[in-house]
């Protein structure tokens, strides 16, 4: 489905562009464009690819116009620019809603008014029962690309949801990692607080799964396995043969101890699909009486999907995983 098409991604310089680019570079797909407003990261990037097949865009989610320049013929679009980072979205809320609420409007609108086919918008399990300012922006985003995909016929708009992703921007583990180098404690906030864990292969695994299987309004979550805080911090300890002290240092602003990435309700209506759930739209109209009178009894026996009863990692299944990591590699080498 991607032979000869334009795909473009947003944030497209971050984590996720870059594991999109190793991914399809080489394949038969037409072209890729790369959105973002860091032109020292798009350069550093155009360097290092050195492929024709990559084109770049200087621009901001915040500025529809910006957008509009971009999505020319584009048949695709994943969309991933987002502020990410709990702690700044606690000091900045108004930031966390230009972004990742308001541009994602942004994204939507451009994309309909260009023709684009499939739009995927990536979501974070801190949407689901959110209690910081990044995860109720990321919630208002997913409710305004499900609202958008209600009035929409010709372009199908839906979502992906995921954990934390391995040496991402703002990872634990390459902090885990410096902190070992520098003969530092490895400081941790809360040793039973469990995350969710994947890879950027794992990422793409479910952003692909939305484009191919994807009804306008679904949300798509992957089965992903979770640990403790404190079971990642030995891993990495025991790989790196490393000495260092573990230190408790508390839970810092607007972090949850657990995380969820199906809610009761969501899980209520969800569809298996083999290492996949799928969360189909609400459909229901502004008909107050089905949200008044009628209920749904089905929701009583249905549980959430957290980092709790989420399969458990051992820490060497851990260090499995972190050994897959290019990342790791590298840092085990040096």
């Amino acid at each position: 489905m991607f032979k000869d098409k334009i795909l473009l991604i947003t944030g497209g310089t971050g984590s996720f562009g870059k594991a999109v680019l190793n991914r399809f570079i080489h394949t038969d797909i037409g072209e890729i464009r790369i959105f973002s407003r860091d032109e020292k990261k798009q350069n550093d990037m155009r360097l290092y690819y050195n492929n024709t097949k990559i084109k770049f865009y200087i621009g901001d989610v915040r500025n529809i116009n910006s957008l509009r320049n971009a999505m020319q013929d584009v048949d695709y679009i994943f969309h991933a620019a987002a502020l990410k980072q709990v702690p700044s979205c606690e000091f900045f809320p108004m930031e966390a809603v230009k972004t990742n609420i308001e541009g994602t409007d942004n994204v939507l609108t451009a994309g309909i008014e260009a023709g684009v086919k499939k739009i995927i918008c990536l979501s974070t399990d801190k949407a689901a029962y959110p209690i910081n300012a990044m995860g109720i922006s990321k919630a208002l985003m997913e409710r305004v690309f499900v609202a958008k995909s209600r009035a929409e016929k010709n372009t199908l708009i839906c979502g992906t949801r995921y954990g934390n992703v391995m040496c991402s921007r703002g990872s634990v583990i390459p902090l885990f990692i410096e902190q070992i180098k520098n003969k530092q404690a490895i400081t941790i906030t809360n040793p039973e607080m469990t995350r969710f864990i994947m890879s950027l292969e794992n990422a793409m695994d479910l952003v692909i799964f939305a484009l191919e299987n994807g009804i306008s309004g679904d949300i798509f979550v992957q089965k992903s396995p979770a640990c403790t805080i404190e079971n990642l911090a030995k891993a990495i300890k025991e790989l790196f043969k490393a000495e260092n002290e573990i230190e408790i240092i508390g839970t810092r602003h607007g972090e949850k101890m657990h995380e969820t990435l199906l809610t009761e309700e969501e899980a209520s209506k969800a569809i298996e699909i083999n290492n996949f759930y799928r969360v189909p739209a609400d459909i229901r109209d502004l008909n107050y009486g089905k949200y008044l009178e009628e209920g749904n009894i089905a929701q009583n026996n249905i549980h959430e999907f957290n980092s709790i009863n989420a399969v458990q990692l051992t820490i060497d299944q851990i260090k499995e995983k972190l050994l897959s990591l290019e990342y790791v590699q590298n840092e085990l080498i040096l």
